[in-house]
């Protein structure tokens, strides 16, 4: 509402206190009584009220008492007294013949109309007797009481008052002039126009300054945009500040109205708002006049200003926003205001339009709210005859694979079920298989691969989904059919042009030397190596493979050059060529380069996993030459540098059976109950327990040895046939593959032998039954039956498998202990590695961060770590550096973990990114990161939610609360998966109105 300067006239209304009556009372007798008059008429109401009381109390003369009554009452008015309004009441009923009795109530209401009591002014004057009054007092009357009447917004009430006295020679200008307001108010331009027209012409200039102010609006309302320009501007030099605010706006809005918006913006930019508060109509006023001048960045400085616009005002206003973001090259903003308008219903035009944008920069950009398929989907859906119909199709087709959202590409693809799409259904089948296979979902991958063979139409995905469907069946462990699907895949004549081809002979070399095809491996193995110098250590690994294939098929020259090339290389694995090349050496007759390889072996490698199979290499050796002692001496060196070795014990055997055969049977028969007594249950044990047999036997002490060995709990001499026998069924059926009938027969020969002979065996066998059913619980009795044991053949494995349950349960405590363990005694790296990468877990888990940060370390430093473990680790380096507050450290962590991560670690990592140019105030580069993150991961909702709420911060930090506020309003409606999410925009929300709210009058606060 514009400012009103009302003017209130004057009005002298008293009452006339006649001094000169020719009644007795008013003679000089009555001194006291004129005394009390003058006091009254003076304003000395209190002293006047005392002096009147004492002549009314003194006083005989009825009129006397009655006009002191009056003045009492009078006087207690106007000094607010209590009870004031009762001692009039009580005048007019007690005086009912006084001739003040009518002006006593209209003394009362003028009264209280001076001093601005509007209110109780109406109380008295509803009590004049209208009848009563003269020609000159009806119309104060009237015109106080329609002013009255207007001062309390009872504008049908003040008219009806004012109506009366418009025709008044003394009141009419007056009167018309709130008449004509009160239309104004009313949106009654008309006859606001012509009553203020009336005052003009009646008045010399008494109104004329308010008057212009009015014209001035009342043109701009009616549409004479010119005049209102003309009548705006010969008043602005003399307007007052808030006057002047008022008519900048009259005659900015009347230029823009004219669509001349040069000319409109210098006056609508001098506006000063209401109560010093802009609207949104206000900012898209001058957002829109500096648009049509192409000034887009003051433009987008005033549009994004429209927070909570709920109207076709605000539609417009996002609408060209988001033309003025495009035409600055700021898509991602367009893409948020565009989506703003799209989603209004005011103006239909605007809202297709507006949608059609949307649906393009959605593909162009990424879209964090939805995957783009779905927003060019719907689209499509409800603008079935869009003019882009064709063109979103294409875009549809293809944003499939650009979104990454693979998933849900697949869900809308198959809903569709249009042959249209299939070419795009094989394709991002493919993708999403390969997705899955990253993530280790090995059979979901291949049931998808299936799937985009299933639609053979582009030879390229056909081929690179047979040889990833090869793939899954490798790491399955289904050998057989993956050396099929890799064969398959060679006979394509595209295969050499898929980025899979340079692995494919590795690949295919590791299916047959998995499936102890040793010449075929060695053949893929030897092509491989001839083929590849660029990743050593694959390289490196080709050769040891290559090594080992001719080994097992006893081609040991050639398993030499292949051991040497690796040991050329000088990566990883330097200490296995070695000790296998020692091997190969004696294979070929020629012992003394096997003596000498394993002689400097532990030199070479004091902490290599193979010194104690060299170790004992070497004494085997020697005992092959009759070297007594040199053999003893390796055995001996064996048991003590390597004391937890699974070759303690058979090095404690030979070196029983030399004593035994150096004629020293008393030594070996003291090995070979240590050996009985500390690996109870095992081969060794029951080998000990022969071997001493037959020396006792041989010294004539076969009592002694019944003696013995009756302490032994895991052998009994008369069942130890019986025993055998009942284990070597159970262990044929478990060899046979018929797991039932052997967990059978394994639980009855515990059950007959609990300390038997291969109890130690029947348990191991037992827990890998119950570990391929899945039935883990079951299990880990089992296996910790074979780690309560001296280390034996299958402790690694139980201890892995072990650990895996564990892990499986999310049981990190005691996983924990089992896979340090594993990391200290293992002898295969791959088990080394397995117990580290999860212990780092486990500790991340346990909240024990720096030792998973220490573990994250050490698997770090494993070259053989394949890039999965790699981004594993970084990522507990990095959550745990979160966690600890070390920003800094994180940061460098996430950053190594985006070279090498897909899928969600991907995803969390450019999330993070983002977050910490945030924090350092790198608003423009950690929004690049959020659009990065829509666009080429839109599947992880969780990151796509938390991308928009730092977006929101930035652009917020960017002075953009448009764009801010919207984008905070969308995450609360759409990311209600995410309650945390969803608080925090909530929060931010509040923060970002309660500020605006200061400026924007349209805003609430939060």
């Amino acid at each position: 509402m514009h400012r009103i300067k009302f003017l209130l006239v004057a009005f002298i209304l008293y009452s006339t206190i006649s001094t000169a009556q020719q009644s007795a009372i008013y003679t000089n007798d009555l001194a006291k009584y004129n005394k009390a008059l003058s006091l009254y008429n003076s304003e000395q109401y209190l002293a006047s009220q005392t002096l009147f009381e004492e002549v009314q109390r003194e006083s005989k003369d009825n009129a006397v008492k009655g006009d002191c009554a009056y003045y009492i009452a009078n006087a207690a008015v106007r000094l607010n007294q209590q009870g004031a309004d009762d001692l009039m009441l009580t005048f007019v009923t007690e005086y009912p013949t006084s001739t003040k009795r009518n002006s006593a109530f209209l003394d009362v209401a003028s009264y209280y109309f001076e001093n601005g009591k509007y209110a109780y002014a109406r109380k008295w004057y509803d009590r004049v007797e209208e009848k009563n009054l003269s020609l000159g007092e009806r119309e104060t009357y009237n015109f106080n009481n329609g002013y009255a009447y207007f001062k309390s917004n009872r504008f049908d009430d003040a008219k009806k008052y004012f109506n009366r006295v418009r025709d008044s020679k003394k009141y009419g200008s007056q009167a018309k002039y709130y008449i004509g307001f009160m239309a104004y108010e009313g949106d009654d331009y008309e006859s606001a126009s012509e009553l203020f027209d009336q005052v003009e012409a009646e008045t010399s200039g008494e109104y004329n300054e308010d008057l212009a102010y009015f014209k001035a609006d009342l043109n701009f309302k009616l549409g004479k945009f010119d005049e209102a320009i003309t009548e705006g501007k010969s008043q602005l030099p003399k307007a007052n500040p808030k006057e002047k605010s008022e008519l900048n706006k009259i005659i900015g809005e009347s230029y823009f109205n004219k669509e001349n918006y040069a000319q409109a913006l210098p006056y609508l930019k001098e506006y000063k708002g209401k109560r010093g508060k802009w609207n949104n109509t206000d900012y898209y006023q001058l957002g829109y006049a500096y648009y049509k001048q192409k000034d887009y960045l003051n433009a987008i400085n005033e549009f994004n200003k429209i927070i909570d616009g709920r109207n076709s005002t605000a539609q417009n206003a996002y609408y060209h926003l988001a033309e003025s973001y495009l035409k600055l090259e700021k898509k991602q903003e367009a893409l948020n205001a565009f989506k703003n308008a799209s989603e209004m219903n005011f103006i239909d035009k605007i809202k297709e339009d507006s949608g059609l944008n949307y649906a393009k920069l959605s593909y162009e950009i990424g879209n964090a709210y939805k995957p783009t398929p779905t927003v060019i989907a719907d689209y499509l859906e409800e603008y079935p005859k869009t003019s882009a119909k064709a063109e979103l199709e294409i875009l549809l087709i293809d944003s499939y694979i650009t979104s990454k959202n693979y998933k849900e590409a697949m869900r809308l693809l198959e809903s569709k079920n249009n042959t249209n799409n299939n070419k795009a259904y094989q394709k991002v089948a493919f993708l999403y298989g390969l997705e899955l296979f990253n993530e280790a979902d090995y059979i979901t991958a291949k049931e998808t691969f299936q799937k985009s063979l299933k639609e053979p139409i582009d030879p390229f995905y056909i081929t690179r989904a047979t040889y990833w469907d090869a793939e899954t069946d490798f790491v399955t462990n289904n050998f057989e059919q993956a050396i099929i699907g890799y064969k398959q895949f060679l006979g394509f004549a595209n295969a050499a042009t898929t980025p899979e081809y340079e692995d494919i002979n590795y690949n295919l070399a590791y299916a047959y030397f998995s499936n102890k095809q040793y010449e075929q491996a060695a053949t893929y193995f030897e092509n491989y190596t001839k083929e590849s110098k660029e990743d050593i250590t694959r390289l490196n690994d080709a050769y040891l493979r290559l090594g080992d294939s001719k080994f097992i098929s006893s081609k040991y020259w050639p398993a030499l050059e292949a051991y040497n090339q690796s040991i050329a290389l000088n990566n990883s694995g330097q200490d296995y060529a070695t000790f296998q090349k020692s091997m190969s050496y004696g294979f070929i007759n020629k012992n003394s380069e096997k003596i000498e390889g394993l002689q400097s072996f532990a030199r070479k490698f004091p902490t290599s996993s193979y010194r104690d199979d060299a170790l004992y290499e070497l004494g085997n050796i020697y005992v092959s030459q009759n070297k007594k002692d040199q053999a003893v001496s390796a055995y001996n060196q064996l048991i003590s540098d390597v004391p937890g070795s699974s070759y303690v014990s058979k090095a404690l055997l030979k070196k029983a059976l030399i004593y035994d055969n150096s004629n020293r049977s008393d030594e070996a028969l003291t090995i070979l109950k240590q050996v009985a007594s500390d690996y109870p249950g095992t081969p060794e044990a029951l080998q000990a327990v022969t071997t001493a047999k037959l020396i006792y036997i041989d010294l004539g002490r076969v009592n002694e040895y019944g003696q013995w060995v009756s302490t032994l709990d895991f052998i009994d001499v008369e069942d130890s046939e019986l025993d055998e026998a009942s284990y070597t069924q159970a262990e044929k059926q478990y060899l046979d593959n018929n797991t039932s009938q052997a967990e059978k027969l394994f639980q009855e020969y515990l059950g007959r032998y609990p300390n038997g002979q291969r109890a130690l065996q029947s348990h191991f066998y037992l827990g890998q039954i119950a570990f391929a059913k899945a039935q883990y619980p079951k299990t880990i009795p089992h296996y910790q039956f074979v780690l309560e044991r001296e280390r034996n053949e299958f402790t690694e494995q139980a201890l892995a498998r072990l650990g895996q349950v564990f892990l499986t349960q999310k049981n990190y405590m005691d996983a924990t202990p089992v896979l340090k363990r594993l990391e200290t005694e293992a002898d295969f790296p791959q088990n080394v590695i397995f117990a580290q990468s999860n212990l780092m877990k486990s500790y991340y888990e346990q909240s024990n961060y720096q030792e998973a940060i220490s573990y994250a370390e050490k698997v770090l430093t494993n070259s053989k770590i394949d890039n999965k473990i790699k981004s594993d680790a970084q990522v507990v380096i990095a959550r745990s550096s979160i966690q600890n507050n070390n920003q800094e450290r994180a940061k460098k962590a996430y950053a190594e973990v985006r070279k090498i991560a897909t899928g969600s670690l991907a995803a969390e990592a450019l999330y993070y990114d983002a977050y910490f140019k945030n924090s350092e105030k790198r608003y423009k580069d950690s929004n690049t990161s959020v659009q990065k993150l829509a666009k080429e991961y839109s599947g992880y909702k969780e990151y796509g939610a938390r991308g928009l709420v730092l977006m929101a911060k930035n652009f917020y930090g960017l002075g953009d609360a448009y764009q801010a506020t919207y984008i905070l309003e969308s995450v609360t409606k759409n990311f209600t998966d995410f309650p945390d999410v969803v608080e925090e925009a909530k929060d931010e929300l509040i923060i970002i109105k309660s500020n605006e709210s200061k400026t924007n009058a349209s805003v609430e606060e939060g």
